[in-house]
């Protein structure tokens, strides 16, 4: 009686089992972090072994020769699934890898200089120390956060402070490399949110309550560091209404007449005292200044407040607006 081969004792995270016949180990080829990758052969067994529709999630693929490889699932509307994959240190040298899904992979110290990532899934990848120069990273899907950004909100959570700080400090290096090459492909859009990630983990690991780390939070409130033009619109029509709430309070004069809130008015009276400090709100802090409106006692000090604050924002508002424009 012929003894049935051992298979793989791999699952994935569906808790599918690899088909492969297993080795000492228990595991295949491919699944065995110990088995030697690094052979001329590998590349072609590798696209034979995709082609064929073995499990491709969570494949030890260390320092593996894969310059080139094809890696594309043609003629299907997915592309192969490599989730969970360790590709440490491999060689993708212009490597076919449209539309490839390496969801929780590792892609630490990879070489994927010339290979084609377009519409490629990275969500929660180790992209530490990979070589970007001349790949093409057309609409990949990185996530909200990559994998060093939420460990490290993982780590400041559990008091883990050292910890927190290098893996912020991995994720500004990651993002910073990710900014570089977009900017060097063209890809504004995206090296422009690429930025915005990179200065904000270089803020998480200034001290807390520190000057540099408040003003580089205000910074990011007010207009994203520079890549947001929507805030700044946001925050001053905020403006402008809560001033016109205060104007309401504290009175303006018009014609010789203080006009201020009175419990007793009427709602259309003030509705009409509220629509006119609105507009005389609006008046400040574009500092056009008609003088029909005066402010009086407390409204001063408000009115000078906002029309400086006014001049600021319509300035910054100029010179992001331009940048995102120029680009």
């Amino acid at each position: 009686m012929i003894e049935e081969q051992p298979k793989c004792q791999y699952c994935n995270s569906k808790n599918q089992q690899c088909t492969e016949p297993a080795g000492q180990s228990g595991l295949c080829f491919w699944h065995d972090k110990d088995c030697d990758k690094t052979g001329s052969d590998v590349k072609l067994r590798l696209e034979q072994y995709a082609k064929n529709g073995g499990m491709l999630q969570g494949l030890c693929l260390k320092q593996a020769d894969l310059a080139n490889i094809d890696l594309v699932n043609h003629h299907q509307k997915m592309g192969y699934d490599f989730s969970e994959s360790d590709f440490y240190k491999a060689n993708l040298n212009g490597a076919h890898l449209f539309n490839i899904d390496l969801t929780n992979a590792s892609l630490m110290k990879a070489d994927l200089r010339n290979a084609n990532l377009n519409c490629a899934t990275l969500h929660h990848v180790n992209l530490l120390g990979v070589r970007w120069a001349d790949s093409k990273i057309e609409n990949i899907k990185i996530g909200k956060r990559i994998r060093q950004e939420v460990e490290a909100h993982q780590a400041n959570k559990s008091k883990q402070l050292q910890e927190s700080l290098n893996l912020f400090e991995q994720a500004e290096e990651i993002y910073r490399d990710l900014r570089k090459h977009s900017e060097h492909e063209g890809i504004f859009t995206m090296s422009g949110r690429f930025i915005q990630k990179e200065l904000t983990m270089r803020r998480f690991q200034m001290p807390k309550y520190s000057a540099k780390r408040i003003s580089s939070k205000i910074v990011d409130l007010f207009c994203g560091y520079g890549e947001a033009p929507i805030r700044i619109v946001a925050i001053s029509i905020c403006m402008i209404i809560l001033c016109a709430f205060l104007y309401t309070l504290t009175g303006l004069s018009y014609a010789g007449e203080i006009q201020k809130f009175d419990p007793n008015a009427s709602l259309s009276e003030s509705l009409q005292l509220f629509l006119s400090c609105l507009y005389y709100s609006v008046v400040t802090f574009t500092t056009l200044g008609y003088g029909d409106f005066t402010p009086v006692g407390i409204s001063r000090a408000i009115a000078a407040l906002e029309a400086f604050t006014g001049s600021f924002t319509i300035a910054l508002f100029v010179v992001v607006f331009v940048k995102k424009m120029t680009r």
